[in-house]
């Protein structure tokens, strides 16, 4: 019966994987309803600031705004890498990596130099692996991102932007859409974008004037750009990591009731064979 002894050792094992599996899916069911709290309470925020924004943006005040210079071609270029520093998460991390690396590769091609950026742990790991070099690595960001963190990861490059030593500065990050869909994407944050054509102008009286306020809005703006992008990643980290060890309950549920089919077919066939055996000696002492 040695098998059917290896047998039950596979199931206790497994059975043990599936509770870990299916406590960690809890969690991450549990961190991912907060994160999308956070998510959508940002939104109403960025909204407000892109539409005052708009409003007070004219020609001869962008003149005056070094953010929101529009070079004609990028020379140098800052790309911002939001991974996480654990695994157990699916195709998240990878899909991030690899979304950053074609836009690494798209500006290279076009001759723009480029410093990378990377949070997290697998992030970091990766570019390290393959040997590029990073401007800055940041390891210290939570699954509970805050403004000062935004602030810390975007302040210096908006500096650069706006003494022209950048051109241009992009995020990579998922787009939390649900908890089935957060695709990763390219966001540029710098130069900040200029209001579309044929936005809605608003008559305000103004105090201090348009100029004080776009001066204090427009790092506002693009801190936000960057606080969005940590909790929206931070939204489908977990959505992916719930996902992740939902399949493996799952398949540890499938393969514990593979193993005790086999269990019990082992254990029929020898207490057959047990059985066989006494009816051969009696029939033999006959």
């Amino acid at each position: 019966m040695a098998k059917g002894r290896e047998l039950l050792g596979r199931i206790k094992t497994t059975e043990n994987t599936r509770k870990i599996t299916r406590t960690m899916e809890m969690v991450a069911t549990s961190k991912m309803k907060r994160a999308v709290d956070r998510v959508i309470a940002a939104r109403p925020y960025a909204h407000a600031l892109t539409e005052v924004i708009s409003s007070l943006y004219n020609a001869e005040l962008a003149g005056a705004f070094p953010l929101l210079r529009q070079p004609a071609t990028a020379k140098r270029a800052a790309v911002i890498l939001l991974t996480s520093n654990r695994g157990l998460a699916g195709a998240f991390n990878s899909n991030l990596i690899k979304e950053a690396r074609a836009l690494v590769a798209r500006l290279d091609a076009a001759g723009t130099a480029v410093e990378l950026h990377v949070v997290g742990r697998k992030g970091i790991g990766y570019f390290k692996y393959i040997g590029r070099q990073l401007t800055t690595q940041r390891t210290d960001i939570t699954d509970k991102p805050t403004a000062a963190d935004a602030a810390s990861l975007v302040d210096a490059l908006m500096a650069s932007f706006a003494a022209g030593d950048l051109d241009a500065v992009y995020v990579v990050q998922s787009q939390y859409k649900s908890a089935l869909s957060s695709p990763p994407a390219s966001v540029p944050v710098l130069p900040v974008a200029r209001p579309q054509a044929g936005a809605p102008g608003r008559d305000y009286l103004l105090y201090p004037s348009a100029g004080k306020i776009l001066a204090a809005l427009l790092p506002a703006y693009v801190r936000n750009a960057i606080y969005r992008a940590l909790v929206e990643t931070v939204a489908a980290e977990q959505a992916a990591r719930r996902a992740a060890m939902k399949n493996a309950t799952d398949n540890a549920g499938e393969m514990i009731n593979v193993l005790r089919r086999t269990y019990n077919r082992a254990r029929q066939a020898s207490i057959t064979q047990e059985i066989a055996e006494i009816v051969g000696g009696a029939a033999a002492l006959d």
